[in-house]
């Protein structure tokens, strides 16, 4: 049985680092770019002029783009190297952002009721302990403060994740399989052409410049652990390519065909 703590997801995205920021900031995510992130921006309340908390930043490119938007964002993650980038990037370009070296599941640096807002973009399901990431968010947001996050689709992309093909390379349809597997897993992967590679054992995710963790988090586990928190979950929403995303990039027409990747939930402290 693998066991991952924080430490090791630390390491490994210590070790994640430089190829990380070099392709993140190139725009070689394609997912992020050309359909996360916009359809995550659309999903969010209003920014402006809100204390906002960014869980799992990483380089901050992400926290920058809130930023942007008119929030106060502070930023935390757990691997010191990508902070060291994030902070790097503040200084070049300041847009008042503070950046902290520490774990979503705690939050200890921060105040009972200190931020009006918390964010999380494709960083949870990385890592163990939402139900306690939940609870601590929970705590350092204020009466009314909500909670915004986005993960892989627990339902769709699961252990046994891959897409079907005709002869000729074409998508026809998605397999799900191991959904109940409770194993936890370090998984490889790469971005591929300008894309990340989800087609584990296909030809796509040849090669390797990244290790994650792969949690065994279930839809339940994102619902019951922000109701366990007192959160009410006000939307859960399964984002869908547009048509005008789908003409500009042909790829992402399978997304809006057969079945979404990404997972939204907004959650409110009453």
């Amino acid at each position: 049985m693998v066991e991952i703590d924080e430490t090791a997801v630390a390491e490994a995205w210590d070790g994640n680092a430089a190829a990380w920021i070099a392709q993140v900031r190139a725009g070689r995510d394609f997912y992020r770019e050309a359909f996360n992130n916009p359809a995550f921006l659309e999903f969010l309340p209003e920014l402006t002029g809100l204390s906002v908390l960014d869980l799992g930043c990483g380089e901050g490119r992400n926290t920058r783009l809130f930023a942007q938007r008119g929030a106060h964002m502070t930023g935390i993650d757990i691997s010191p190297r990508l902070i060291a980038a994030a902070q790097a990037a503040e200084t070049a370009e300041p847009l008042g952002i503070g950046y902290h070296i520490g774990s979503y599941t705690d939050l200890d640096g921060f105040s009972d009721s200190s931020f009006d807002a918390a964010v999380s973009t494709m960083a949870l399901m990385d890592s163990p302990g939402f139900d306690r990431a939940a609870q601590s968010v929970h705590r350092v947001l204020r009466r009314g403060g909500w909670f915004c996050l986005s993960v892989l689709h627990p339902c769709f992309v699961t252990p046994g994740y891959r897409w079907l093909r005709d002869s000729g390379g074409n998508e026809r349809g998605l397999v799900v399989a191991d959904y109940f597997s409770d194993q936890v897993s370090w998984e490889q992967w790469r971005f591929k052409s300008g894309e990340r590679s989800e087609d584990q054992g296909q030809p796509e995710s040849e090669g390797t410049d990244f290790t994650s963790a792969r949690m065994p988090y279930r839809l339940e586990d994102y619902v019951n652990g922000l109701c366990e928190a007192s959160f009410r979950i006000r939307v859960l929403q399964e984002p869908r390519p547009t048509e005008a995303m789908v003409e500009a990039h042909p790829r992402l027409g399978r997304l809006r065909r057969h079945a979404p990747i990404f997972l939204y939930l907004y959650a409110v402290k009453e």
